[in-house]
């Protein structure tokens, strides 16, 4: 199976964590790919019966049914009523598993290429400070909630607060000390949406952090970032006439302290 086949694993990254792990029997038992082929092939045929896929790929529909089960539960696929066209017949019609949008996303899409070309158009035609222009106007149109939280937080904890809004985005942040003698936080954005297409315009990472500059009223800077191969996107956040808080987080930022991104 290509990789452009294989349904990606659906745990979804909030709030720092995977909503749902593969359990170490299922992979061993291969399963995952049974499941991956099922997925496909409802995919590449449309709405299909059991008795479809257990044709199309060669299983028992007993063993379909068990797949299809944990498709289910996965949102991957959801059941529902086969449309019937012209003339009904007898009887309850034959129910179908369709893919969801979940399970839709969940197989390879090509939006980082399009983003790409969108914002390599937009360098061509207007220049790198459109490209600039562009992220910034991307940051402000999310900064509603980031506000919010931060304006709602006590000094000394606007930089954790500014984490939970992140990671309620996806981004798994944390805030935490920063190590050594610096007297200041850590910002730790251990998740990446759009890191592939920042590879080729940092100005996406760029408009972020003075988004955050002006969001927490300092000079920020950043140290690390995914899109530049770091395993971390890490920005340093100076303190002063308070105590910066704990650790919220057992994880930590391994890139603090390379140079600036």
């Amino acid at each position: 199976m290509s990789g452009r086949d294989e349904l990606r694993n659906n745990g979804v990254v909030k709030n720092g964590e995977a909503k749902r792990e593969t359990p170490r029997e299922e992979l061993a038992t291969g399963e995952r790919p049974t499941r991956n082929r099922i997925a496909r092939s409802v995919l590449d045929h449309g709405p299909s019966t059991v008795a479809e896929l257990a044709g199309r790929l060669g299983l028992t529909q007993a063993a379909v049914r068990r797949h299809l089960d944990a498709l289910v539960t996965d949102r991957v696929v959801e059941a529902r009523e086969q449309r019937v066209y012209g003339a009904r017949t007898r009887g309850r019609p034959a129910k179908v598993f369709a893919l969801t949008d979940c399970g839709r996303d969940a197989f390879d899409q090509s939006y980082d290429q399009l983003a790409a070309d969108a914002l390599r158009w937009i360098a061509e035609t207007s220049g790198d400070g459109a490209v600039a222009a562009f992220a910034r106007a991307r940051i402000e149109a999310q900064a509603g909630a980031y506000r919010a939280a931060v304006e709602a937080a006590e000094p000394g904890s606007r930089t954790e607060a500014l984490a939970k809004a992140l990671s309620a985005d996806g981004y798994a942040a944390t805030a935490r000390r920063a190590p050594g003698p610096q007297r200041g936080e850590q910002l730790c954005q251990h998740h990446c949406p759009v890191a592939h297409v920042a590879e080729q315009y940092p100005q996406l990472c760029e408009a972020e952090t003075e988004f955050f500059s002006s969001l927490l009223g300092t000079h920020v800077q950043r140290l690390a970032t995914i899109a530049h191969g770091d395993e971390v996107c890490t920005t340093y956040i100076p303190r002063s006439g308070h105590t910066a808080p704990q650790t919220t987080s057992s994880a930590s930022a391994s890139t603090a302290g390379r140079n600036p991104a």
